[in-house]
């Protein structure tokens, strides 16, 4: 076995293959692959093989599409056949909700330019005339949809690879990972020390355990699925077109021809965990024990699907552990809080993902970022809560009993939850807060009034909660409202470098003392990594401000490029600082009455930050808004929460002072066109591009990803953020939220990021990326909502305030 290698990739499966293939392509041939089996041994040897592009997520959606072309291109290639067979997928609806889905997918599959039918029952028969279609309302028809057969998918990777000059060391456990000095990691294992720039855990249902070897905990555990294959049927013994793959969602199974036979897969209720503290060292290419009564109930439902199961005898029960994360997604990325180790491991079904996986993962490595955005699989969208059993078992065993649910807009796992709650979760669970979750944090997004209901009915169309949330947007834009925003991340940046760090990673101008900036870190092409407010607090000491859900992402991002001088440290104080943003014309006197501060314009203007007193409570007063009216951030130490919230819940209530939550934000920040990561502006997005120019300083000297923007500036900018207006009739259902296609005459032009109600404007917002020509107000567009169509505008941003003389007044 070798001694050096540029990449070492742990792990043989169909991730591994297509990584170590991947990065081959792209030159990078000094890498090697260790398996402690042979290739495919784990999960990808008896996984199903499935390959579904079917996605309630455009961006895995276009990952899937990636894996499909790839099987696609190596079955008709050299190394071919890897029996890929494009059979197509069905889909099955038996209840109306399901086929709002279908509506919805349908859109999404317009954007990404996948062929995708929504079908009614008769087409569903014709093509699979196995089916009893009792019940059935229509399906979803993905053509291009089908199965492969893993192992050979895995070794054609691998075989590819090798060819090009990439290695494979078979039989080869790694027992332990050091990391030395330089930031390279001695790979141990049991053949031999291997010294690697990069290493790779792409181990699969071993992902966890590897990484431990590194000090690592991963939120990764493996889940038992089985599948049952049947002896061969009469009703297939003639010639005939194999007919699609069918998923019964409501039943949760999915169905293929195999061998003459049916294979059934089911996704039961109550699933089992297995091996969730350490995956025994022997355990290599088997399978557990067949439990048939865990999935008889599903088996039964099939049964009463396709009757000719009834009188067919069951060849085998297939029991295999796949990975599951707290989310379903896998687990990609950078490692945060280590050099030079990636990941590649948590997919629960990694078969058709791999090929869009290790496309996107040889990207990362080569050139610092992927092609795609992975926000979604992103290992940094988990802090390290995340990894405790008592948080991934019940996560995993919830998201894999939903293997098939209806993903409503909205809607959120209610498994081990609340996790991480401030000071006033009860209180605001007493005044009826309905909560949401961001990164473990316990958050507000409406409050219910006495004796009304919750409004958290799941649905495609008009929520329930839209009432709530128009009575707190009209609090905050006639009175004042109160939100706690304590799960914001937060961190203080210090020491004699930490200007020039802070400099060299932002695009705008860092502020002076006491001001506050708003600004975007960029990556090296011009992609927006962050948005984050930075408070000056003395000449060598910055407080930073971040979503709750990027906490771990961008301090990852600030501390990859601390200098290694020791001249900066950065802390991560989110836990020890609570946030209540205190916002509306009335904010003003409700402060002012429990301070000896001076509030005034003049004393404390917009983006400045002031040390003051409420009452007895030490406040770090932000005088910011991401609602367009007056109002503070009121950041204090987080012990003092409760005191701070009561004394101004006190003060406010002669003034109509409201509890608000995150669903009227969600609504005022569109009326004034304000943007949000991960939703409007991402790492596929530059600042000029989103019309964030006037937080970007050019001039002001180097700084990560200016040249990207300069040529950006100099060529042209293709397309940019616009402000639309959707035409929606007061008694129309439709409730376009985002991920909307948007037309012109001519056709498709891009879609919705986001998509709101517009309380104060009396008007449905949206925005959207359009090519430039078209991003210019006056322009008619129509929007795609649930197969409808609904005209739309693009309109001058803001709608609200143009002029912003309300927060600054």
């Amino acid at each position: 076995m070798r001694t050096h290698a540029r990449v070492a990739i742990i792990g043989g499966g169909a991730l591994g293959a297509s990584l170590l293939y991947h990065l081959a392509l792209r030159g990078w041939t000094d890498t090697v692959l260790l398996e402690k089996d042979d290739l495919t041994a784990g999960s990808t040897w008896h996984a199903a093989g499935l390959c579904t592009q079917f996605n309630a997520s455009l961006n895995v959606t276009r990952l899937l599409m990636r894996g499909v072309e790839l099987f696609r291109e190596l079955d008709s290639g050299p190394r071919g056949p890897i029996d890929f067979r494009e059979v197509g997928s069905i889909r099955l609806a038996t209840v109306p909700a399901r086929m709002d889905q279908y509506r919805d997918a349908r859109g999404l599959a317009r954007i990404t330019g996948l062929p995708f039918e929504i079908i009614g029952p008769e087409e569903i028969g014709r093509r699979v005339p196995l089916l009893s279609l009792d019940g059935v309302l229509g399906g979803a028809w993905t053509p291009t949809d089908g199965y492969v057969d893993p192992s050979r998918a895995t070794l054609a990777m691998a075989d590819a690879a090798r060819e090009i000059g990439a290695e494979v060391e078979r039989h080869t456990t790694v027992t332990g990972l050091r990391q030395l000095a330089s930031d390279e990691w001695d790979v141990v294992t049991d053949r031999g020390t291997l010294r690697a720039g990069i290493v790779v855990n792409a181990a699969g249902i071993w992902g966890r355990d590897v990484g431990r070897l590194a000090g690592v905990d991963l939120p990764i555990v493996p889940m038992e699925h089985q599948y049952l294959v049947t002896d061969a049927l009469a009703e297939l013994a003639a010639a005939h077109p194999e007919m699609p793959v069918v998923r019964d969602t409501e039943a949760s199974f999915y169905v293929r021809e195999e061998g003459g036979g049916l294979l059934v897969g089911p996704y039961e209720a109550n699933p089992k965990p297995w091996a969730a503290t350490g995956i025994p060292s022997s355990f290599g290419r088997q399978l557990l024990p067949p439990d048939f009564d865990q999935v008889a109930g599903v088996l039964d439902l099939a049964t009463r699907r396709i009757p000719a199961l009834a009188h067919v005898g069951m060849k085998q029960l297939l029991n295999g552990p796949t990975s599951y994360t707290p989310d379903g997604n896998a687990l990609m990325g950078w490692v945060p809080g280590r050099r030079n180790l990636f990941v590649l491991s948590g997919f629960s079904y990694g078969i058709v993902q791999s090929g869009g996986a290790g496309f996107n993962a040889a990207a990362w490595i080569v050139d610092g970022e992927p092609v795609d955005n992975l926000w979604e699989l992103d290992v940094r969208r988990f802090g390290p809560y995340a990894a405790a059993l008592s948080y991934v078992v019940p996560r995993a065993r919830e998201t894999y009993e939903r293997e098939y649910a209806i993903p409503f807009p909205f809607d959120e796992l209610r498994a081990a939850r609340p996790l991480k709650t401030d000071p006033l979760y009860d209180r605001l669970a007493a005044g009826g807060a309905v909560f949401g979750a961001r990164n473990g944090w316990e958050r507000p997004l409406w409050f219910v009034p006495d004796g009304e209901p919750r409004g958290d009915d799941p649905t495609y169309r008009r929520p329930a909660w839209l009432p709530y949330q128009a009575a707190e947007c009209r609090a905050i834009r006639e009175r004042a409202g109160l939100l706690d925003m304590s799960s914001f991340a937060k961190y203080v940046v210090h020491g004699p470098g930490a200007a020039a760090l802070l400099d060299r990673l932002c695009a705008n101008r860092l502020p002076t003392v006491g001001r506050v900036a708003l600004t975007q870190m960029l990556s090296p092409r011009g992609g927006i990594e962050s948005d984050v407010t930075i408070t000056l607090l003395a000449p060598d000491r910055f407080y930073i401000v971040s979503a709750a859900a990027t906490e771990t992402r961008d301090l990852d991002w600030i501390e990859r490029h601390l200098p290694s001088d020791g001249s900066v440290s950065v802390a991560n104080v989110t836990g020890a600082w609570g946030v209540l943003m205190l916002a509306g014309p009335r904010a003003r006197d409700i402060l002012g009455s429990l301070t000896d501060a001076d509030l005034s314009t003049a004393a404390f203007p917009f983006m400045a930050a002031r040390d003051i007193l409420v009452g007895p409570v030490p406040v770090r007063a932000l005088r910011v808004t991401y609602t367009g009216e007056l109002g503070w951030e009121l950041h204090h130490p987080i012990e003092w929460s409760r005191a701070l919230y009561g004394l101004l819940l006190e003060a406010g209530s002669a003034v109509g002072l409201a509890d608000v939550g995150y669903r009227a934000l969600d609504s005022l920040r569109l009326e004034k066109g304000y943007r949000q990561w991960g939703v409007d502006i991402g790492p596929q997005d530059t600042p000029l591009e989103a019309g964030l120019e006037r937080f970007v300083a050019l001039d002001k000297g180097d700084f990560i990803g200016r040249e990207p923007l300069l040529r950006q500036r100099a060529e042209g900018i293709t397309r940019r953020l616009a402000c639309l207006t959707i035409d929606l009739a007061a008694d129309d259902d439709l409730f376009p939220r985002g991920g909307e296609p948007v037309y012109t005459r001519d056709g498709l032009a891009g879609y919705l990021r986001a998509a709101q109600p517009g309380h104060a404007v009396g008007r449905t917002i949206g925005l959207a990326y359009l090519p430039g020509d078209q991003a210019i107000p006056g322009t008619v567009l129509e929007v795609e909502i649930l197969g409808e169509r609904r005209t739309a505008a693009v309109v001058t941003a803001p709608l609200y305030d143009r002029e912003g003389g309300r927060m600054r007044v």
